[in-house]
């Protein structure tokens, strides 16, 4: 089954989602309602005088924000478009930053401030340099062609790249690339140093978003291998991190199963600095899609309600408390008292 298809067939007897009841061109009355806490340990995290701002529309299928620091510009992909967009911090504006871009779907900065992309359509990761070329980090794996890289994080200690590859993008024409998977879907490495691509684990069904704990002792994975795969169980996974260079452990972090509402999936995931998870959460309609927050344990505390599927997120701003979120045709921002982990 294609990702665009899922929806309708998860969604089953409560049909499409719901109407939106909210409109979002009139200011929300404090507290925002959609701001939700399912266990106190949310309250912490929670302003009650900061509203979910819905900052552009107008996109087909947003993915991949990333903030940039010097720029002060959070930057995403709208993948069937093959562009990237960029929001700028001073006033609001937002604009095409580049186009074409590979069918680009993740997005991160280095710690030299360098971008760095999964692009679906050309099956590789590559690296926008200072003098605007491109460097290709990683398309092939053991001399075979990647399937469609997703995500991508950037390890501190070593400048270490590791990225996920499911595939999704080397199944559709609509995000860039028709053909098939040429890979079992895993997680990979490439060295900072070298540029070796090394296999982290394939022990999950389709990797998508991923990140680190704050102290880098743990890498958190979302499955969404039930888009295609029916026995695929619907959460976020976790290893332990041996030598920072390996994985071990691998175990279920949390279910995304939400009593009474529906079991939908995970897609970007990020991490704030008391190792709370932030994911993304959608395919379900009303009351379900957003972003779900996770304690350490892997309770769920918290919910912000979006009238999208959430596919992404991540922390920006100068205190880096700002959560954007790129809906499915939106980019969303909101104020919390959590702090991300790592710069993107």
């Amino acid at each position: 089954m294609q990702r665009r298809n899922f929806l309708t067939a998860s969604l089953g007897a409560t049909g499409a989602a719901l109407a939106q009841k909210r409109d979002w061109s009139q200011p929300a009355r404090y507290p925002d309602p959609d701001i939700v806490s399912l266990d106190k340990r949310f309250d912490k995290y929670k302003l009650g005088n900061t509203p979910i701002r819905r900052l552009y529309t107008g996109c087909l299928w947003a993915e991949g924000p990333a903030w940039n620091g010097v720029g002060r510009y959070l930057l995403w992909s709208d993948i069937p478009n093959n562009v990237q967009m960029r929001w700028l911090e001073e006033n609001g504006a937002v604009s095409t930053f580049r186009q074409p871009v590979g069918y680009s779907n993740g997005n991160t900065f280095d710690y030299e401030g360098r971008q760095i992309s999964c692009e679906h359509g050309n099956r590789r990761v590559t690296r926008y340099e200072y003098n605007g070329s491109v460097t290709v980090l990683a398309d092939k794996y053991n001399g075979k062609i990647l399937n469609a890289p997703n995500d991508a994080i950037v390890h501190p200690i070593d400048g270490s790249i590791w990225f996920t590859d499911p595939g999704y993008g080397s199944l559709m024409h609509y995000e860039g690339n028709k053909g098939e998977l040429l890979l079992k879907e895993a997680v990979y490495r490439i060295d900072g140093k070298t540029g070796q691509v090394t296999l982290l684990t394939d022990e999950i069904f389709k990797p998508n978003g991923l990140c680190f704990s704050p102290d880098y002792k743990k890498l958190y994975v979302a499955d969404t291998g039930a888009t295609h795969y029916p026995q695929a169980p619907r959460v976020i996974k976790v290893w332990d991190i041996v030598d920072g260079k390996r994985l071990a452990n691998g175990r279920v972090f949390c279910h995304m199963k939400l009593e009474g509402v529906g079991d939908g999936l995970a897609d970007g995931i990020r991490c704030d600095t008391d190792g709370n998870i932030w994911s993304s959460a959608g395919w379900v309609g009303d009351g379900y899609d957003g972003v779900h927050i996770f304690a350490p344990d892997g309770q769920r505390i918290g919910q912000i309600k979006l009238p999208e599927i959430c596919s992404n997120l991540c922390f920006g701003g100068a205190k880096r408390n700002k959560l954007f979120m790129t809906g499915s045709q939106s980019l969303y921002m909101m104020y919390v008292e959590a702090q991300g982990a790592h710069i993107s």
